[in-house]
């Protein structure tokens, strides 16, 4: 019995052992080296990405800027003279035309000292063609004849200026214009009105459209190009640049640009906002799609791109415009294969699949 027992022991420690080498020290069956081939495979596979061939083309720039209309001509009228102001022939918003009488100054003092000159005019001219014949016959003296031609012109100077006189007393309009304010009224004793302020005209053909240019974008602006005028009213109107100021404001250091619109039949108002596009000189660019722009771990904006050997490259870029379905960059050279799908699941240095993908998929038109 105690040999038996000693048989039935080893047996069963023999089987445990043989069941507990299964755990520790598995066999390598058929799946298990297959499922390890499998692995390989897949750890070989690479992460495919959307690339999408660059093209480098000249880019016609826009700058659009604010700004806003104003008057090219503006002037207070001041009266001349003194006297009663007895007519004033227009109002607030009146359009007057160059040469039109705007008001009449009344003196009669004036009028008297054309009259007393036009008459010594007419006496020295009588008493020069009287004597002339007798000086002329030797009876008089040369020299009166002198005198005689001296005191005619005299007379007629004085008379020149007493119209003058005179004339001042009507005030016309200097240029063609609409009137914006008037500052006196029908009836005021004016006999120091010399030099006061009469009314204000203002010029509205042409209008300017005007904007401040910072320094950096003046470079771009010509003279003579056409520029596109967005007034807040919802109206759009189209001219030329006709100015480009050399010096730069004090407080703003910005450039003053005027855009001269034609504006015969006064649409444009004085003093209304505008927006302006104006065409830049143009510059070798690259359209991407915007979703194509990101960050470098450093903060730079740029791109991801797939170079030599199909590993991912960060390239920094520089926006010029910025559209709604893309963007215009610069820094990208021609032919480089931009990430367009999957940049922002890569790093630089990895490798890649890099699938071409056609611009319409990857460019928002």
């Amino acid at each position: 019995m105690k040999g038996s027992r000693i048989t039935a022991v080893g047996l069963v420690a023999a089987a445990g052992l043989w069941i507990a080498s299964g755990h520790f020290m598995p066999h390598e069956s058929a799946e298990s080296r297959a499922a390890i081939r499998t692995g390989e495979g897949e750890a070989k596979k690479l992460f495919r990405v959307a690339v999408l061939s660059t093209k480098v083309e000249q880019h016609n720039l826009r700058l659009t800027i604010s700004g806003r209309t104003e008057a090219e001509k503006r002037v207070m009228v001041t009266a001349r003279t003194g006297g009663v102001l007895t007519e004033l022939r227009v109002k607030r918003g009146s359009a007057v035309k160059e040469g039109d009488v705007i008001a009449v100054l009344s003196d009669d003092a004036r009028a008297a000292q054309v009259a007393q000159a036009e008459a010594l005019v007419i006496q020295r001219r009588a008493e020069l063609e009287a004597k002339r014949k007798l000086i002329l016959t030797g009876a008089m003296p040369k020299l009166d004849l002198v005198n005689l031609e001296a005191q005619l012109k005299a007379a007629e100077a004085a008379l020149a200026a007493a119209e003058a006189e005179r004339d001042r007393g009507i005030v016309r309009a200097p240029w063609s214009g609409v009137v914006s304010d008037l500052s006196v009224e029908v009836g005021q004793a004016a006999f120091s009105f010399q030099g006061r302020e009469l009314l204000q005209l203002v010029s509205l053909d042409p209008m300017l459209a005007v904007v401040e240019v910072s320094e950096r974008k003046l470079a771009g602006i010509k003279l003579g190009e056409e520029a596109e005028v967005h007034l807040v009213t919802g109206e759009t109107f189209r001219g030329k640049v006709r100015f480009v100021s050399k010096t730069a404001s004090q407080t703003t250091r910005t450039y003053r640009v005027e855009i001269e619109l034609p504006n015969a039949d006064g649409k444009i108002p004085d003093g209304i906002t505008a927006e302006v596009a104006m065409p830049l000189s143009p510059l070798p660019a690259t359209r991407i799609a915007r979703s194509a722009l990101t960050f470098s771990s450093n903060g730079n904006l740029g791109v991801r791109a797939v170079g030599a050997n199909d590993t991912v490259e960060f390239v920094p870029v520089n926006v010029i415009e910025d559209d709604q379905g893309y963007m215009w960059v610069t820094g990208i050279a021609e032919g480089s294969r931009v990430i367009v799908q999957g940049q922002d699941f890569v790093r630089e240095g990895q490798q890649v699949e890099a699938v071409l993908t056609p611009a319409l998929t990857a460019v928002a038109r």
